[in-house]
């Protein structure tokens, strides 16, 4: 069984593989700005991608992307403001949520782009 850390740190893993493998290059992890946090940065041609991995191992509290809280939606976008202004990115950005299910016998992975 997985603690909690583990789920979310393999859950990451597997979300920067998608990325990767769509042509993403991930060019920071667990990126913080004071007690904000973003998850995974990527960027793809003149874009810069703001991701929010949710994990579960079940569905019966619902959908991992449902726990995107709007406080937490409000802290992801202070930390990206923080990275814009210390990169001086010109470029466009987006911010999106990576929603993974692992359960014993399957692994689901859905990308919602420009979900927040």
């Amino acid at each position: 069984m997985l603690t909690t850390t583990q789920l979310g740190q393999k859950g990451e893993e597997r979300a920067a593989y998608l990325l990767q493998s769509k042509g993403y290059e991930v060019i920071r992890r667990n990126y913080r700005a004071g007690r904000a946090e973003i998850d995974l940065i990527a960027q793809k041609d003149n874009w810069i991608v703001f991701v929010e991995v949710k994990t579960r191992t079940n569905l019966s509290y619902g959908f991992p992307e449902a726990f995107v809280s709007p406080k937490k939606i409000g802290l992801i976008r202070k930390a990206a403001d923080q990275f814009v202004y210390e990169t001086n990115w010109r470029g466009n950005i987006r911010f999106d949520v990576i929603a993974i299910t692992i359960t014993r016998t399957k692994t689901e992975v859905e990308h919602f782009e420009d979900a927040m």
